[in-house]
């Protein structure tokens, strides 16, 4: 190597993250201007980057960004890359074999966390059950927010049960009850049966002939907590449905994530258990019905359902 070669300066941060922005472009990354800059957020140690005035590249930073630059590239999730990844107002711990959370079941979560905190505000201690938690965002949250909640959390692979506990030490809530089951088990959580207040879920949903496109999901996503079961991926849901049933005290909360051409069906399912008196959908952020929202009857009470995505539940609306 020449000395000119070996004194050249390293090109400036602001210079590499365009570039990498138009790497990721061309791969058909869909945010590529966010991902290279938390990219090179990650590889300075920093929690946040600022383009404005960046910083000066420290020496060997842009093979080290290279390197990371090129993972994403390859459509590995930038979540996987990191470790971590925000959910509501927590910082969770990603881990590849987990399903990694997304933005759209924060509004789920939400639903949940409005019901307990109401029930909180009257003076009781809800309690709280995630089935099929994956990394435990939902279950975490509702603990850090209604910090007077009982809250368990279930999933069917080690990993994720493994990837929750650490999740729930790490963001402040040691006490989530955190176990290892399958939600098919008519026996799971028995010693919560008709104790439950709210029962959220994000389960596993994905019709087997419906492989999802992106790289990051289809290529990294467990199978375990994509496909939901059965020729319309509604076999785990059903299930949900079932526990809900089970679980739930009268007038207790289920609240489930699904696929938004699933809502027509997820309706029906919760109708036909004749044990739910409110059944309707809620949209995402995004407009698309995503949400399953169902309240278990009283004893005697008629049961009725509706399909307005207005709805409110607590006096909130997701």
């Amino acid at each position: 190597m020449s000395t000119a070669a070996a004194r050249r300066p390293e090109p400036g941060l602001r210079a590499l993250v365009e570039g990498a922005a138009r790497v990721l472009d061309e791969a058909g990354v869909a945010s590529p201007r966010r991902d290279a800059t938390a990219l090179a957020a990650y590889a300075l140690g920093v929690e946040r980057l600022e383009l404005v005035l960046p910083p000066p590249v420290p020496a060997g930073f842009a093979d080290r960004y290279a390197q990371l630059v090129e993972r994403r590239r390859l459509r590995e999730p930038l979540q996987h890359i990191t470790g971590s990844t925000g959910f509501r107002y927590l910082t969770m711990y990603v881990e590849p074999g987990v399903f990694v959370p997304r933005p759209e079941t924060e509004q789920v979560a939400q639903v949940a966390v409005d019901e307990a905190a109401r029930l909180a505000a009257e003076g009781r201690a809800p309690v709280v059950v995630d089935l099929c938690c994956g990394a435990g965002g939902i279950a975490v949250a509702v603990a850090t927010e209604v910090p007077t909640a009982t809250v368990a959390a279930v999933d069917a692979a080690p990993a994720a049960v493994a990837l929750t506990r650490r999740n729930a030490d790490a963001n402040g809530a040691p006490g989530v009850r955190v176990e290892l089951g399958d939600v098919r088990d008519a026996a799971l959580l028995a010693d919560l049966d008709g104790r439950v207040d709210v029962l959220v879920s994000n389960p596993p949903y994905i019709p087997p002939d419906a492989v999802p496109v992106d790289p990051e999901v289809r290529d990294h996503d467990p199978d375990l907590a994509l496909y939901g079961g059965g020729a319309d991926g509604l076999e785990i849901p059903r299930a949900v449905i079932a526990a809900a049933v089970r679980l739930l005290v009268p007038g207790g909360l289920l609240v489930m994530e699904h696929a938004e051409v699933q809502d027509a069906a997820a309706r029906r399912d919760a109708d036909a258990t004749g044990a739910f008196a409110d059944v309707h959908t809620r949209p995402d952020l995004t407009g698309r019905p995503r949400m399953l929202v169902a309240r278990l009857a009283h004893p005697g009470a008629p049961g009725r359902s509706g399909e307005s995505p207005t709805d409110t539940v607590g006096g909130s609306q997701a």
